[in-house]
């Protein structure tokens, strides 16, 4: 019998190169080059701003996928797979990823290092802790909250209204104890009572401010816009009236530093930032999908979640924040998922069953249709292959994806590393070449808050129409009247369901999607409109995945998948 590994298991067994190796492989001066051990290294930004500003950019490809499901997708394992595909057919390619938060890693999600033969690593490293950034983000998110709460204390000369502070605490961790909480108690000298809470590091502005920012300026200067709180008269109080943005700054700017591992077979990949994409952004870094494009001739990036979230802002904000101009998109799914959305049972998904999967198919071809005909990029289904998978139910997808005019591609990436993505590395190839168009947006940011709101909610989800509560309608009356009605919407919408609602599978249709509050991000450039019961600090599941992570006598982590 064949000797089964875990993904923990094959990548402790991977013999991985120096990371000033992989630094070489794509041209990197050493004098850029920062280490973190022997396996991992921060690059200086300068690079870029030094030595690569003429470059000619790389041929950016977007890796998106359906809606998630228990029966897993992996996305990421495909991106991973398809960037150590192109570089085993001869292409330059570098990989931009985001960095794992620690909330998912010890909650339900797991890792996000890819999984079998297609990984990062040091995979252990990447998922807890890696080189420090989440920290870095979390405590310029604290400091600013303490700076706020002190300058409250020591006389409140901005006239903060203390029922109108936005600006929240920051941990990287699940944990729905600290999502509302009162805080100030105590004697005098122990600050001012009042409402808070926390949020979860990635889905603070602060992420998104780090992952959009170009350099240290720029940095600064968005920082210093975001809104923390409002005075009696109702008028912003921001970050620069706190006089917070330069000392956040300097607990940044080595976390600003895009970060450098390998792949299993050694392709270079930056992983840099990580705003999750049902509540924030949900794209890795700026400067590190900005450097790896000066650098590759070739760069693979992907976005959170389906292609309804992360796929949608990855175009109506960082594209068109920085002017990347995606070539072409690769959309995942399983036949196991696509299953599940047909209405099967996690439990029975390894038996062929062609009516539920061309009843969970029609999830798959609207997100085709919002990538090819809303977002405007070529683009290639790529099936993630389980040996459960059966001809019938793999023609079948081809068969209607097809009908849509795109291709569909076999991924062995798990089982077989490059080999397993050659396919797919082609199929890119050629919508690559062949795209001589750009991307289109969803909406046009001059419309008002409201026209981009819907215009997101019945394009992408398809829904047919939208629901403000009253206290939507009010912010949004505040909003434009405070001159940041022209910013992008970014939708804060639960990631299993094209609606709000996280029961509705497939391609649900007849329903409308309900805003129930609104926040702006002013640093960030978007307006953060909240759906359903999404919230910004997730909590643990009945049995967290931390329950099964270990650490031996000698270091060596168990259970980290």
């Amino acid at each position: 019998m064949a000797e089964f590994l875990t993904d923990i298991e094959i990548a402790q067994k991977a013999e991985m190169q120096v990371i000033n190796n992989i630094a070489d492989k794509v041209g990197i001066p050493d004098k850029y080059v920062e280490n973190y051990g022997k396996y991992k290294a921060k690059i200086d930004y300068r690079y870029l701003q030094n030595e690569l500003k003429d470059n000619e950019d790389a041929k950016l490809i977007l890796v998106t996928a359906i809606n998630p499901t228990p029966a897993g997708e992996g996305k990421t394992t495909t991106t991973i797979g398809l960037g150590d595909a192109l570089n085993k057919l001869g292409k330059k390619t570098m990989i931009a990823l985001r960095e794992p938060s620690l909330g998912p890693v010890f909650g339900i999600k797991g890792g996000a290092a890819g999984g079998g033969y297609s990984q990062v690593v040091p995979m252990e490293d990447i998922n807890l802790h890696f080189t420090g950034d989440f920290h870095a983000i979390g405590a310029a998110n604290n400091l600013l909250a303490a700076m706020l709460d002190n300058h409250i204390h020591q006389g409140n000369a901005l006239d903060i209204d203390l029922k109108r502070i936005v600006w929240r605490r920051a941990v990287d961790m699940n944990d729905r104890q600290l999502r509302n909480i009162v805080d100030g108690l105590g004697a005098k000298v122990d600050g001012v009572p009042r409402q808070d809470g926390f949020d979860i590091t990635v889905a603070s502005e602060i992420m998104a401010v780090f992952c959009l920012s170009n350099d240290i300026i720029d940095l600064k200067e968005r920082l210093a816009k975001m809104v923390v709180a409002y005075n009696r008269k109702g008028e912003p109080v921001t970050c620069g009236d706190i006089k917070a943005q330069g000392a956040m700054a300097a607990l940044l700017k080595d976390a600003l530093k895009p970060n450098l591992v390998q792949t299993l077979e050694g392709t270079p990949t930056f992983i840099h930032g990580g705003p999750f994409a049902n509540i924030a952004h949900g794209c890795n870094s700026v400067i590190a999908t900005k450097m790896a494009s000066k650098i590759a001739d070739y760069v693979i990036t992907e976005a959170g979640f389906g292609a309804d979230l992360g796929a949608e802002k990855f175009i109506d904000i960082k594209c068109r924040q920085t002017g990347l101009k995606p070539k072409a998109a690769v959309i995942v799914a399983t036949v196991r998922a696509l299953k599940y959305n047909g209405g099967v049972p996690k439990a029975e998904l390894n038996n062929e069953n062609l009516a539920a999967l061309e009843k969970g198919i029609p999830n798959l071809l609207k997100h085709v249709e919002n990538v090819t005909k809303v977002y405007g990029l070529p683009a290639v289904v790529a099936i993630n292959a389980f040996p459960t998978d059966t001809k019938a139910e793999l023609d079948l997808v081809e068969k209607k994806c097809n009908e849509l005019g795109v291709n569909v591609a076999l991924s062995e990436v798990w089982a077989k590393g490059s080999e397993g993505g050659i396919e797919l590395a082609k199929e890119v190839l050629n919508l690559v070449e062949n795209n001589k168009g750009e991307h289109t947006y969803v909406y046009d940011t001059n419309l008002s808050i409201k026209e981009k709101i819907e215009a997101i909610c019945t394009k992408v989800y398809g829904a047919d129409g939208v629901d403000y509560t009253p206290a939507a309608n009010k912010i949004i009356k505040e909003l434009e009247k405070l001159g940041f009605g022209n910013l992008p919407i970014c939708m804060a919408k639960n990631q299993y369901s094209l609606t709000d609602d996280q029961t509705k599978l497939g391609r649900p249709t007849g329903f409308r999607i309900t805003i129930r509050d609104l926040t702006v991000s002013a640093g960030a450039g978007f307006i953060v409109a909240l759906t359903g019961t999404i919230m910004k600090m997730p909590g643990l599941p009945k049995v967290p995945a931390a329950e099964k992570i270990d650490v031996d006598v000698n270091g060596k982590i168990s259970g980290l998948f």
